[in-house]
């Protein structure tokens, strides 16, 4: 038995190289497109035939050090044979101005890639940002994914635009609180490699109910009509196919502060299932995969540091199965 044991581990050892090989993760920015990592592919699960690209949401960034906004999915994904790309915008800026420069990097990315399309994955804020290149360049796109997106809009949005015009102090207070923000998230931009201009008041602006009505009226591809406002949009429009999940659950770890925060803007729902953030309604974009996992905001992309809800799917095992439907669809 043991002058078989070496040449089976040697065997093992052979056919594991075969199959595993080096993927580099890429992060794009205002400079351009770098590869930032790297996993070993191991499987062909997740091998879609257009590249992945990852669009983040408000307040988000691509990667700082080791740290990305897309906790552990990108590696995941890449070890399961995706070719992924994690982008960055503004993390404060209005739906149209994300989009433009999310547009710009879809370009680099095709170019660098020859890939004809890509597919598209946009978290919270970065939905809009998605739908954006889909209606500006629909033969680009092969899919628009939807996570947590407040596609209608937010309940929390609403409230504090709400206080900014409060007569006397809402401007006054409206403007010294964004030009903070601002100025954080110029510092939080550049340790990420981009050195986009923020405003914090058009990026509120465009997650009001208001501000969502009018971006849908320009961009109306996927969403639920009029008459059913929380049910399903069209799974496919203009050669594109659409889907979404979301959360439900605000509270999900006790050992993750943000929960807490979250748990304080529950009184802007009124009783809303939501995220934290967003109105489960809200979420609902093309083909609902589900529209209620019990996650959170942030758990949606595995954060805080993958401090999530320990009785769910894991966020990253999400994305993985979504890869997977992209690859059966040809996608």
């Amino acid at each position: 038995m043991k002058s078989l044991l070496p040449p089976l581990l040697l065997s093992t050892g052979l056919t594991l190289t075969a199959f595993a090989e080096a993927a580099n993760i890429t992060v794009c920015n205002t400079t351009g497109c770098a590869a930032k990592g790297s996993a070993l592919t191991l499987t062909g699960y997740a091998k879609t035939k257009y590249p992945i690209v990852l669009a983040h949401g408000m307040a988000g960034f691509s990667k700082i050090g080791p740290l990305d906004y897309w906790y552990g999915i990108p590696q995941d994904l890449t070890t399961n044979g995706g070719k992924v790309f994690i982008t960055q915008v503004a993390s404060f800026q209005s739906s149209e101005v994300r989009g433009e420069q999310l547009l710009n990097q879809v370009k680099q990315i095709r170019a660098i890639t020859g890939a004809a399309k890509v597919n598209l994955i946009g978290h919270s804020h970065g939905a809009q940002s998605i739908r954006y290149v889909a209606g500006v360049l629909p033969d680009a796109v092969a899919s628009a994914t939807s996570v947590g997106g407040p596609n209608t809009g937010s309940p929390v949005a609403d409230v504090i635009s709400g206080l900014t015009t409060i007569p006397g102090i809402g401007p006054i207070a409206a403007d010294s609180l964004s030009g903070i923000v601002n100025g954080f998230f110029k510092l939080v931009g550049t340790l990420s490699g981009e050195t986009f201009t923020q405003d914090s008041l058009a990026g509120l602006a465009s997650l009001t109910s208001a501000g969502a009505a009018d971006f849908n009226r320009r961009f109306p591809a996927g969403m639920p009509t009029a008459a059913n406002p929380c049910g399903q949009g069209a799974a496919t429009a203009n050669g594109i196919r659409f889907y979404s999940w979301g959360g439900t659950s605000v509270f999900t770890n006790a050992l993750d502060p943000v929960d807490y925060a979250l748990v304080a803007l529950q009184p802007a729902f009124g009783g809303q299932a939501n995220d934290g953030l967003v109105p489960r309604c809200s979420n609902h974009l093309g083909a609902v995969i589900r529209d209620n996992y019990a996650m959170n905001h942030l758990d949606e992309v595995n954060q805080v540091l993958g401090v999530v809800n320990l009785f769910e799917t894991s966020p990253v095992a999400v994305f993985r199965q979504q890869a997977n439907r992209l690859k059966t669809a040809g996608l």
